[in-house]
């Protein structure tokens, strides 16, 4: 064994016992072990430690004194390859929380560890942090891993949040954005985006405030652009048959890409029915809050990997749906929701392009460069993100006026506080308690739009108070452009009539929730044609599942 190499993945009790066996035969050991410590202590399963029968490896000490074993603790391997008869690895080496050699049992940590769980000793009658117990016999305190932190099990693509937080926290921000790139693509885009309910759920908010989780995300994102360093996505060598075809080039369909890049597949096309990519996005989202040339750069980053976009592409008119399905052995369906829906009240139908636009058309048009008439007052109704964002863009646009009307109070607004507090510091007119009841026009064009007030009743499915009209209270407002931003569908005419797909009440997509899969063989979906219009995290996720579920159909 001499002169040999050994690597040992885990350091647990056989890792332990086989690190000293080889290293006393000559071998030069290195144990990597995915916790902070090395797991040869053992708790006894009824949890009662006396000094005397404190569970401890009796090789632990060999292994940290022998001169033949280099410990790598809270280390993980992420890539072994072979060449010329040689095993090489890459192995991440996470920043340590704790060390062990500088304490001095003052218990400091236990008091400030925001970490509550319920107590496993009393049956969870009660709580404890994760700081558990000192073992009397080496001094060394117990830190009890949870399955999974609670802002990364709130994150809809389990981020490691905790360890790309601390990257950044040690200066290695570039360590950081490896991290994040190993669940996400697309992290200068969703930290610029994305309403983080991670952070919601940050534990770090009951002593003062929560972690700015999303930010940071950002931060690393642009130190990586401020420095002028273009990453090259790697890929395998040996790469996988298999012909994909990806409908829509949305945050849901460049996830599934990258992934199935990753995972060694070079037949992937993704076909776009708009002239850019990132979908909801690009024409979405307004450039003020996510700039294109970000998006652009991270989708080219992809692009980079082998995967082709051919956009202006529509499926249903230039290509076939049944036609892409023959043509490919996997179809993944990301194709989102881009149908603005329609107020149902007198008068809209009749102005429709005349002055009454729906918001998805209004943002697209504005995000491709194309001209509108602007002139007079703009009213947006609606009370969610696509609203706020009409109305911000229609402020910049120079209407003279710009009106949100909202059914509900400011209260039950489900478009982010920030947002909200924003438009309203530009100028943007809120008025609450007040919904449409026709759209009033003269000469072929909108003119203004009846509306009456309401009050809110009892709670509805949503949990907000309903709003119920209050008779008699009808009014009129003068306006030259209306924009309807209730909320949005998926348009999936595309497919022929008489499909076999299953699709739910809102005329979505059902798919097994672990694949991703469609009833129909070989086609699978994710994003808003599944879950209804959505945040982009969540759609990101959808192509991270998929991917992984294309694979295993692909392989078996």
């Amino acid at each position: 064994m001499e002169d040999k190499r050994v690597l040992i993945v885990g350091g647990g009790l056989e890792g332990v016992r086989s690190a000293v066996e080889k290293a006393e035969a000559g071998a030069q050991v290195t144990i990597v072990e995915k916790f902070p410590a090395l797991g040869a202590e053992r708790i006894p399963r009824d949890r009662l430690i006396k000094p005397d029968d404190a569970f401890v490896n009796p090789e632990l000490d060999k292994v940290r004194n022998h001169s033949n074993i280099d410990i790598l603790t809270y280390s993980d391997l992420k890539k072994v390859t072979k060449e010329n008869g040689t095993v090489k690895t890459k192995i991440l080496k996470h920043s340590l929380r704790v060390d062990n050699t500088k304490c001095n049992d003052c218990k400091a940590c236990i008091k400030v560890c925001p970490v509550n769980m319920l107590d496993d000793f009393d049956e969870g009658l009660g709580f404890r942090t994760a700081v558990d117990y000192c073992n009397p016999n080496t001094d060394e305190y117990n830190i009890y891993k949870e399955d999974m932190p609670v802002c990364q099990r709130t994150c809809p693509v389990n981020l490691d949040i905790r360890s790309y937080v601390g990257l950044i926290a040690d200066g290695k921000y570039l360590d950081s954005l490896a991290i994040i790139r190993d669940r996400l693509p697309l992290p200068g885009s969703i930290g610029r985006v994305c309403p983080h309910p991670c952070e919601t759920a940050c534990n770090r908010q009951y002593p003062d405030e929560p972690i700015s989780i999303c930010f940071l995300k950002r931060f690393v994102a642009d130190v990586e652009i401020d420095e002028k360093i273009e990453p090259v996505y790697e890929t395998p060598s040996k790469k996988l048959s298999g012909k994909i075809a990806i409908i829509g080039a949305g945050p849901a369909g460049l996830s599934c890409a990258y992934d199935l890049a990753r995972l060694g597949y070079d037949n992937i096309t993704i076909f776009e029915a708009l002239p850019v990519p990132g979908g909801y996005l690009w024409v979405g989202i307004p450039e003020y809050r996510l700039p294109k040339k970000i998006i652009q750069r991270e989708v080219d980053l992809i692009v980079n990997m082998g995967v082709e976009i051919k956009y202006n592409t529509r499926i249903g008119q230039d290509i076939s749906f049944e036609g892409l399905r023959n043509d490919h052995d996997a179809v993944f369906i990301g194709a989102g929701c881009h149908q603005g829906l329609k107020l149902r009240v007198p008068g809209e139908d009749e102005y429709e392009g005349k002055g009454i636009v729906d918001c998805v058309t209004f943002l697209r048009e504005q995000a491709l460069g194309k001209q509108m008439e602007v002139k007079g007052k703009l009213i947006v109704i609606g009370g969610g993100n696509a609203a706020i964002d009409s109305a911000r863009v229609g402020w910049r646009m120079g209407f003279d006026e710009v009106y949100i009307l909202y059914r509900r109070t400011k209260k039950e607004m489900p478009a982010n506080s920030w947002e909200i507090e924003a438009a309203e510091h530009e100028g943007v007119i809120l008025q609450y308690l007040a919904a449409p009841i026709e759209i009033l026009g003269k000469n072929g064009m909108v003119t203004g739009m009846k509306c009456i007030r309401m009050e809110l009743g009892e709670p509805d499915a949503s949990g907000r108070r309903r709003p119920v009209p209050i008779e008699g209270s009808e009014y009129v407002i003068d306006a030259e452009t209306i924009v309807p931003a209730i909320s949005q569908g998926a348009d999936l005419s595309f497919l022929s009539e008489g499909h076999d797909f299953n699709l739910s009440r809102w005329n979505t997509f059902e798919i097994d929730e672990e694949t991703g899969a469609t009833n129909v063989p070989g086609v699978f979906a994710g994003g808003d044609v599944v879950t209804g219009p959505d945040i982009a995290i969540r759609a990101v996720a959808a192509g991270n599942r998929a991917a992984l579920g294309i694979h295993e159909y692909l392989r078996s």
